[in-house]
């Protein structure tokens, strides 16, 4: 026979053995535990949000101009200004180092916009493949206007990607231009005195030897050696991965520099001068930064760079494309697959 007090010391260990217990190492453990609330699958679009979808692309293409115009521009101006004893006791850098801040700026651009926008950061060269999204033909990287004619790349969005990138440009020259306000003067003589001397470190200037014909050739060339490339390492036929798209750049960019971009300044990018050319006339340069040789900007500085990146393009197109990329963009490639079928 039991006691009753067996009993109720028996009844009270079942109760507590049933009762929830708290988990000590939580530090509110003696909160009563709460059930998850249920959230809905979707939620229902807000104007802002649509709006910041709309326009983060515009931004990529923004930030990552102005970063490659920033890292360029500032090497410029550190390696030229330096020259001068007044503003430096000694020489800060050389023609490479010029090299390799566009080199490095193109690379972070790159990086920073790629994913969002496919970093074109340049109207006749621009996009590079969203990281990580290299495979699928719809999402092949190219250039603005090259990729826009040899790819699927809608037109409607060219008009808006070259503003942002003019614009990237612009204001990424005038970041250099506040930091280097002062050796400027220094270097120029005087507050306010402003002359083609320094204003070759925002906008690209040819040496005085220079035609206007040997000019458009080398910035012809320049940007269908880029666009070539970016055409090359960017057709997924070629297995090359994505992520080393940046550093492809960073070489052929510094190849190019040290190459071939010392008769031109290597503009190879409407945007990383026209831009900075804008900047230098708001700021004291005046109409000569336009006006110089038979407005030198139009034919060499955008017109150059663009039909060298379309003839780049092209060319890597017609020889090497790979059979999808071939076929899924080009009308003649579509006929030919019908007509050997």
């Amino acid at each position: 026979m039991t006691s009753p007090t067996s009993t109720a010391s028996a009844s009270h260990s079942r109760l507590a053995h049933n009762k929830p217990q708290a988990d000590l190492r939580h530090p509110h453990f003696h909160h009563e535990i709460h059930h998850p609330i249920a959230q809905p699958d979707t939620y229902e679009p807000n104007r802002l949000g649509t709006y910041r979808e709309y326009m983060k692309v515009y931004v990529a293409e923004f930030a990552g101009t102005m970063i490659l115009v920033i890292f360029g521009l500032g090497a410029n101006c550190q390696v030229s200004l330096s020259t001068n004893t007044n503003v430096s006791p000694t020489p800060k850098g050389s023609y490479t180092s010029v090299g390799f801040g566009f080199a490095v700026g193109i690379s972070l651009g790159v990086w920073v916009s790629g994913k969002i926008s496919g970093g074109h950061i340049n109207p006749a060269v621009g996009r590079i493949p969203p990281i990580s999204r290299l495979k699928p033909l719809e999402n092949i990287s190219q250039v603005t206007l090259a990729m826009a004619t040899f790819r699927d790349f809608p037109w409607k969005k060219v008009p808006g990607y070259v503003f942002a990138q003019l614009m990237g440009g612009l204001v990424g020259a005038a970041i250099v231009y506040a930091n280097y306000f002062h050796a400027i003067n220094v270097y120029e003589g005087g507050s306010g005195v402003r002359t083609l001397s320094t204003a070759g470190n925002f906008g690209t200037y040819p040496l005085d030897y220079m035609t206007n014909v040997s000019s458009f050739f080398s910035e012809f060339l320049g940007a269908a050696i880029l666009v070539f490339v970016v055409f090359m390492v960017t057709d997924p036929g070629n297995g090359i991965p994505s992520s080393v798209v940046p550093m492809v750049l960073f070489v052929v960019l510094l190849g190019i520099a040290i190459s071939l971009g010392m008769e031109t300044g290597f503009a190879i990018n409407p945007a990383r001068d026209l831009g900075p050319r804008l900047l230098t006339a708001m700021v004291g340069y005046g109409g000569k930064v336009f006006s110089f040789r038979n407005q030198y900007w139009l034919w060499a500085g955008v017109i150059a760079p663009i039909l060298g990146g379309i003839t780049g393009a092209c060319f890597y197109d017609i020889m090497f494309a790979s059979s999808d990329v071939w076929n899924a963009n080009h009308r003649f490639g579509r006929m030919s697959v019908s007509f050997f079928q």
